[in-house]
């Protein structure tokens, strides 16, 4: 499968042009009519932008667009709108109205959209610890994976790194298979380092089975919670108009809820790094058991979020910590 195309040279070819296409304007609710489309915000792997449109009782309104590139690009982005949809479907006020993702009609290169409601967002301040983890908390307790395994039904990504997300009953084999994924594309983008590798290999031989083995042995059951996947402050805002937390650019797949928690132990994350956001997540849904072994969880998890990050970013230095 072909990479990730690069946004820096799709950027220069437009010259300032938004990249709008028919296909964006045949997704839109029924009976709106599109106006005009801007660019809107930044992000590293996509181009974003606001369209405004009329709705059918004459007003205005605006959504959001998402556009990216080749195969990946498309993976990426039905990644997010099956990752939103579900989320929404669970708890509307907490991620942006997901409409459509589709495939622009010009043929190349190959282009693809995800189109949601556009809310417009406080990103600049944290989130108030105690209502923030609630409402996360609430979307794992309610969630349910359709399967009864971890996993999801389409392949979802971290950033721009594809997720291994096949079904599986258990969580340890889950999570090896993740982590070793993720390890491998590390590899790929910034080349062989032996030690890593022999470390890899004990942590998915050893470590692994020894941790999170034992969450489903001697009696003992965890659910498969959906999960954001790439939870970090840089991927949630506050709603200027309720006052409400948002979640946004979801690469969602079904989790032991204590996944999400690895990526704020990160060095890349700063507000949710405070144990203050970790200390309420847990007064809404407890630690599981061993209880004695968060810790050591929520470090193994970090893992993952870290390796990942040095993935899709080559000569990271997050790579040797």
């Amino acid at each position: 499968m072909e990479g990730p195309v690069s946004i820096k040279e799709i950027l220069a070819q437009l010259d300032g042009r938004f990249p709008m296409d028919g296909a964006v304007v045949e997704a839109l609710p029924q009976g709106t009519t599109f106006q005009s489309v801007e660019n809107f915000g930044t992000s590293a792997w996509t181009i974003t932008g606001r369209i405004m449109a009329i709705e059918p009782d004459g007003t205005e309104n605006s959504y959001f667009l998402k556009v990216a590139y080749g195969e990946h690009g498309g993976i990426m982005l039905r990644g997010e709108f099956e990752s939103s949809k579900i989320i929404y479907g669970l708890m509307p006020n907490f991620i942006p109205k997901p409409f459509g993702f589709g495939r622009y009609k010009v043929q190349n290169p190959a282009t693809y959209f995800y189109l949601s409601e556009f809310v417009d967002m406080d990103v600049a301040n944290a989130p108030e610890p105690v209502e923030f983890t609630g409402r996360l908390a609430q979307m794992h307790k309610i969630s349910q994976s359709p399967t009864g395994k971890f996993g999801f039904h389409v392949a979802t990504c971290d950033g721009k790194m594809a997720h291994t997300v096949e079904w599986e009953e258990s969580w340890a084999i889950f999570y090896r298979k993740l982590l070793v994924g993720v390890c491998k594309l590390d590899l790929e983008t910034n080349g062989p380092w032996p030690e890593l590798e022999r470390a890899t290999e004990q942590v998915a031989t050893k470590v692994i089975p020894r941790l999170l083995g034992t969450l489903q042995t001697e009696g003992r059951k965890i659910k498969p919670c959906i999960i954001h996947g790439d939870l970090w402050e840089g991927n949630m805002g506050i709603n200027l108009e309720t006052g409400d937390t948002l979640l946004f650019d979801a690469g969602s797949y079904y989790a032991h809820n204590e996944m999400e928690l690895g990526h704020w132990r990160c060095e890349f994350s700063s507000v949710f790094r405070s144990k203050i956001y970790t200390r309420h997540y847990l007064r809404n849904y407890p630690a599981a058991e061993p209880v004695g072994e968060f810790d050591d969880r929520n470090r193994l998890y970090s893992i993952k979020g870290a390796i990942n990050y040095c993935a899709g970013h080559p000569g990271s230095i997050l790579r040797k910590t």
